[in-house]
């Protein structure tokens, strides 16, 4: 995936050339080459005439043509994308909140790749700064025949202010662009590979640092781990992790840019009945997003809070979250900030949504995060802010991509019909407009008319 997305890397980056000769060699070259990535500045996005210190092709293990015979069954357990439902991962990047849902789709395309058709797996990518849309990809991964697992390219959609400000990262792998891989079958010490490999596009250059580590998971160790440092097209490296039943596991560091999984499904699964204290907890959250700036609401929100955390297992990455969110609300109350109360509160409820993930199904929880969007844009509305309200139905577009196919069929054209009259609106900026529709996709969420 794109490092920029992961790992707060600058968008200009992307905007380099792969140069053949040229340019000096750069520090730490590990052999004399005749090709040669410029090292791009970051503030300008201008090529610097030197070039990164590459490995030499002898240590890479991406060289030979993959084979692709069940492209779509990834059972590569460092990148098990036709396995995991979704993944959610918390942190921060610049400064602020991030969040990210990786979900699988379930529906698969065909790339055209050195004559032959490869059916590969989509994975919807969506990133959120402060609780609001930032970035949103479409990723493409098919496994080949030696269990490597390969990134033929992705769809890219960066947001400002609710709407596409660019398509900077989109890549597709075919002629010239060659497939990428992003994970060997079996890695190794020092084993070289580069997940993106598009002139002109996008690079990064993989070397393996350690395997068979044990990690602290969401509930607990997970054994089998991979380290690796990712060199960006700017100079710069960065560790990764990848994890059995999770696939990127973390990136960056808590001093820094740091993102890191909260939880995955079906890994993190427990299936039963929802904890009395959670079910409480979600109903004093709802209660609030729709008041939030009453203080004895949200003080309701904050001991049904201590309450469920002291009764069950939460991961350590969402209690963090949960506590920081809590706090910026209270603060956000406290100061009369309504703009800063109804950012905090929204990320309150998307983390209370994300404990729910534990106990019941992926379709459940994403329809609650539908009726969860449809009155955060009735809210946004109400505050006349067309950048939210722009921001929110695509969020609702992108969750109804991946709830259409398990909703029951007598509410999806209803669910359809208004979210198309929610976008005509927003695109539009009649916030009023979107403020009376945005009951309707709630009835229609319900399966009223």
């Amino acid at each position: 995936m794109n490092s920029r997305r992961l790992a707060g890397a600058v968008a200009v980056v992307l905007g380099a050339t792969l140069a053949t000769g040229g340019c000096t060699s750069g520090p730490g070259s590990a052999t004399t080459r005749t090709d040669c990535v410029q090292i791009i500045d970051p503030d300008t996005g201008k090529k610097t005439g030197t070039c990164l210190p590459l490995a030499p092709d002898k240590d890479r293990v991406d060289l030979a043509a993959p084979v692709f015979s069940r492209p779509t069954s990834i059972t590569n357990p460092l990148h098990p994308s036709s396995e995991v439902q979704q993944v959610i991962y918390g942190g921060q990047v610049g400064g602020k909140p991030f969040r990210t849902e990786f979900s699988l789709l379930p529906d698969s395309r065909t790339i055209a790749l050195g004559g032959e058709q490869v059916k590969v797996r989509t994975l919807q990518y969506m990133a959120l700064s402060d609780g609001r849309i930032e970035e949103v990809a479409l990723d493409w991964f098919a496994q080949a025949d030696d269990g490597s697992v390969w990134y033929l390219g992705e769809d890219v959609f960066n947001y400002a202010d609710g709407v596409v400000a660019d398509t900077d990262g989109t890549w597709i792998a075919g002629k010239p662009a060659p497939a990428a891989m992003i994970m060997p079958a079996q890695p190794r010490t020092g084993d070289v590979y580069r997940p993106e490999n598009v002139p002109e596009v996008v690079f990064e250059e993989v070397t393996v640092k350690a395997v068979g580590q044990t990690v602290e998971g969401p509930y607990g160790p997970v054994e089998g781990a991979v380290t690796v440092n990712e060199l960006h097209m700017d100079g710069t490296r960065e560790d990764k992790v990848f994890a059995p039943g999770y696939g990127e596991f973390s990136t960056g560091n808590a001093g820094g840019d740091l993102e890191a999984v909260s939880l995955a499904v079906p890994t993190d699964a427990a299936p039963g009945p929802v904890p009395g204290q959670l079910a409480t907890l979600s109903a004093a959250v709802r209660t609030a997003h729709d008041g939030a700036t009453d203080p004895a609401e949200v003080a309701k929100v904050r001991a049904a809070w201590d309450a469920y955390r002291t009764s069950d297992r939460v991961p350590p990455l969402l209690t963090e979250q949960m506590n920081r969110d809590l706090d910026a609300l209270t603060a956000a109350v406290k100061a009369r900030d309504a703009e800063l109360a109804r950012g905090a509160v929204l990320r309150v409820a998307q983390n209370d949504l994300d404990l729910h993930l534990r106990y019941e199904p992926l379709p459940t929880v994403e329809a609650a995060r539908m009726d969860l969007w449809a009155r955060q844009l009735r809210t946004d509305a109400a505050a006349d802010d067309s950048g939210a309200v722009a921001g929110d139905v695509t969020v609702l577009e992108l969750t109804w991509e991946r709830a259409r196919h398990t909703t029951e069929a007598g509410k999806t054209q209803g669910i359809s019909e208004q979210l198309r009259e929610l976008r005509g609106a927003a695109d539009r900026k009649d916030t009023a407009a979107a403020e009376q529709s945005a009951p309707r996709l709630t009835a229609a969420l319900a399966g009223g008319s």
